[in-house]
């Protein structure tokens, strides 16, 4: 054993809860020692020590008894607690637009969550730059001003655009318009993988 397991209390407590729980286990399945031998081919002494504690639980001893049970390997060690799954991130508040990051990670693909105030009184500018959008519409209505076309775009309606063309888009009336916004700034577009159907 390494000096510092030794001094780790977490790695301790989880490996002293390793045996109880073994047994545990196998007492609830009505199997017997001798019977657990026989599937995973270890000795009846060694698995009697591991679930009284007298037996260090390595990966070699866990891995067959996980088999012989059919259960995943952290049902005999103990899962760690799940994190905290809330993404925190920052709004970038612009315009008349609150937008939130939902990617993390510099270049590539950017993604997006956008409530859009009321639209503008002038005729919005439309404008060019490098890269590739999809835009989801959540609630509202989202009018798209894109080269030649003027488009609203209801709840649950998405287009894509190569963002050279020139473009704006934003709500459609006096209401806000809520959407997710994918960009690619060079150029990049979404794929959706779709599972094939079956015969």
């Amino acid at each position: 054993m390494k000096e510092h397991d030794r001094d780790d209390p977490e790695l301790d407590a989880v490996l002293t809860g390793v045996g109880p729980r073994l047994r545990r286990l196998r007492t609830d399945r009505g199997v017997t020692l001798a019977a657990l031998s026989a599937a995973t081919g270890i000795s009846v002494s060694t698995l009697s020590r591991l679930e009284s504690g007298g037996r260090r639980p390595s990966l070699e001893l866990l891995l067959p008894i996980a088999r012989a049970h059919e259960v995943p390997l952290d049902d005999l060690v103990g899962a760690p607690p799940v994190g905290d799954p809330r993404i925190r991130a920052k709004p970038i508040v612009y315009g008349g637009k609150t937008a939130l990051p939902l990617t993390g990670r510099p270049g590539g693909l950017q993604a997006y969550k956008v409530v859009h105030e009321s639209a503008c009184e002038e005729v919005p500018e439309r404008r060019t730059h490098e890269g590739y959008e999809w835009v989801y519409v959540l609630s509202g209505k989202l009018r798209l001003l894109l080269a030649e076309h003027d488009l609203v775009l209801a709840p649950g309606e998405a287009a894509e655009f190569d963002t050279r063309l020139p473009h704006w888009f934003g709500p459609a009336g006096d209401e806000p318009v809520e959407y997710l916004s994918l960009f690619g700034p060079q150029g990049e577009r979404m794929h959706v993988r779709a599972k094939p159907k079956r015969a």
